[in-house]
């Protein structure tokens, strides 16, 4: 396309300066709540084959989930007769375990066990039913405060993938805002969700971290997690007493030792 052209030269006479263009409404919150570098929302889950944009943070996902397991949108979307016979099987399987161990099933004492370890289960594991953008709601506010934001002593409690035997303890959760703060309920909700699935402390740690990041793009995202493992002192080595510390640093809390170490004695006191 030449320039002296009389079509060309109206096309640009009459062109608007890219200042004065109409900007799109941003769509912040869609699927898992968070926005990928591409600007493009994750969707809600749907049965129908989607091309998704690869993000570069390794939470958002097409489910909305943060890190899905290979059957979580089953469970997710599963409706309440799918629930019934999922809890159904899962009974059968405890009372085939039970027989396994050397025990009667049918005795008084572990008639309902089956029924009651099903239920218990998949409420200890209902983080694969949950959420983020659910979790988190539109409790993300404009706020101009730049110093440390820190919820320590939450209780946590979940489940060791390797031995299904229950890890507790407690973790701290700060961050440095960067125009938006956090609800601050909602640390603990997000430390809850990935909670509440089979784990390992150092990912769990680690998801908590990246999940408060992409929900609000902070300066930095310090966590540190200290927990009692069952698996510790029930079985195997037996050392009751034992404490795992694991932490997760990004951003600031990870480039800048002052900011690492107010961090650090703030969750001493």
């Amino acid at each position: 396309m030449s320039l002296d052209d009389p079509a060309s030269q109206h096309r640009l006479s009459t062109a608007r300066p890219r200042s004065q263009r109409p900007l799109a409404t941003p769509r912040i919150r869609e699927g898992l709540g968070f926005r990928p570098p591409s600007g493009i929302s994750t969707p809600q889950y749907s049965s129908k084959a989607v091309a998704v944009v690869k993000p570069a943070s390794p939470l958002p996902d097409a489910n909305g989930l943060g890190w899905p397991a290979k059957s979580t949108h089953l469970r997710l979307n599963a409706s309440d007769e799918e629930r019934a016979e999922r809890e159904k099987k899962l009974s059968g399987a405890v009372r085939t375990m039970l027989e396994c161990i050397g025990e009667d099933p049918d005795r008084e004492g572990l008639l309902k066990t089956p029924d009651r370890y099903a239920k218990a289960l998949l409420w200890m594991t209902r983080g694969y039913e949950e959420r983020l953008a659910d979790i988190i709601n539109d409790a993300v506010f404009e706020e101009d405060h730049d110093e440390m934001v820190l919820v320590r002593d939450i209780d946590i409690s979940s489940l060791c993938e390797h031995h299904l035997v229950p890890f507790t303890g407690k973790i701290a959760i700060a961050y440095i805002p960067n125009k938006l703060v956090l609800g601050l309920s909602k640390l603990a909700r997000i430390a809850e969700v990935f909670s509440r699935r089979l784990q390992v402390q150092e990912r769990l740690t680690k998801q908590v971290a990246i999940a408060v990041q992409e929900a609000i793009h902070p300066r930095g995202v310090a966590v540190v997690m200290e927990a009692t493992h069952m698996c510790m002192t029930m079985r195997g080595v037996q050392k009751p007493g034992a404490v795992t510390v694991t932490s997760c640093m990004l951003g600031c809390f990870r480039t800048q030792q002052k900011t690492r170490e107010e961090f650090l004695t703030l969750i001493k006191r």
